[in-house]
């Protein structure tokens, strides 16, 4: 038996929660991952996995198991990473979470780019807009837009983003414009489930903050169903500037209060601290730092662009 690869089987169903979609995850059949897990508690004398139920679930064992092989595979990874990085290639499994639209604007026409210039490095690239856990579930690295909250993850910063109200002309026509944030109250706001403002909207002039409560029939917890919804003429939306620059440009929608400063955040690429140095998360993260900074400032009224550095 291969025990690392054993090892990664198993981190992939206790990840899957199944042997099917860890199969399908490593490319292998289902067979072959069952038979590499009923190895490896064959030799550690232990059952590891939980079949008595619908989904797979891990035993006490397994859970002390898994957090050893995650262990084992990142310092495994690791030390192939380095060796390969003094020959200037960086090389390796890489697994990355990142937000959905953001990814779907930004990532995805990258990606391609990215594996082209490394071709030994493999990516799984995890769509998600959940904080996730990068060490209990196995992420080298994550995308992360907003403001972090101090942790054990080191962040480096790859570009800001603005906030922009914005609605249809046709919402707009028929609602009328607001002209002080205040106004915003006899207005149908789409709003964001997961932001902290779902119930109130901040916004500054010249030193001044004004909170707005604010109201609507539509909530979500996706920026591009709110974005849908304003093009759609249901209300006002407040949404960052990578998710609404093309319609402000096209003028599908238009932008409101543009005299007060609203909400920014910055885009972050962020990793385990205390994880081993890993050359494929530096490679991912300059690549990621130089293709955005290249990029064209957002936010500006007369020719928005879809990233900012």
């Amino acid at each position: 038996m291969d025990t690392l690869e054993a090892m990664r089987s198993f981190v992939a169903v206790a990840e899957c929660g199944g042997m099917t979609h860890a199969a399908r995850r490593l490319g292998l059949a289902k067979s072959t991952v069952s038979k590499q897990i009923g190895e490896l508690e064959r030799r550690l004398g232990l059952a590891l996995v939980n079949r008595n139920s619908r989904r797979l679930s891990l035993t006490p064992a397994g859970e002390a198991w898994l957090a050893t092989c995650r262990r084992v595979l990142a310092e495994v990874e690791a030390g192939e990473g380095e060796l390969a990085a003094r020959s200037g290639l960086p090389r390796g499994r890489l697994r990355v979470s990142a937000p959905v639209s953001f990814s779907l604007l930004h990532l995805s026409p990258l990606v391609p780019q990215f594996l082209a210039a490394h071709p030994q490095i493999e990516l799984e690239l995890v769509l998600d807009d959940r904080h996730v856990d990068l060490v209990a579930e196995g992420f080298d690295l994550a995308v992360r837009i907003g403001r972090l909250p101090d942790s054990s993850l080191v962040a480096r910063r790859l570009g800001e983003a603005r906030t922009f109200c914005v609605a249809s002309p046709a919402y707009l026509a028929r609602r009328g414009r607001p002209r002080h944030p205040r106004e915003l109250i006899d207005h149908d706001c789409l709003r964001y489930l997961n932001g902290r403002e779902l119930q109130a909207w901040s916004f500054e002039q010249n030193g001044r903050r004004v909170v707005v409560p604010v109201r609507g029939r539509f909530i979500a917890n996706n920026g591009d169903v709110l974005r849908d919804a304003a093009l759609a003429d249901f209300g006002i939306a407040r949404l960052p500037s990578f998710l609404v620059a093309r319609d402000l440009a096209a003028g599908r929608l238009e932008p409101l209060l543009e005299d007060w400063t609203t909400t920014g955040f910055g885009i972050y690429a962020v990793f385990p601290r205390h994880r081993p140095a890993n050359p494929a998360v530096r490679a991912f993260v300059d690549f990621l730092t130089a293709a955005l900074a290249s990029a064209p400032r957002q936010g500006q009224r007369k020719e928005p662009q879809p990233c900012t550095s």
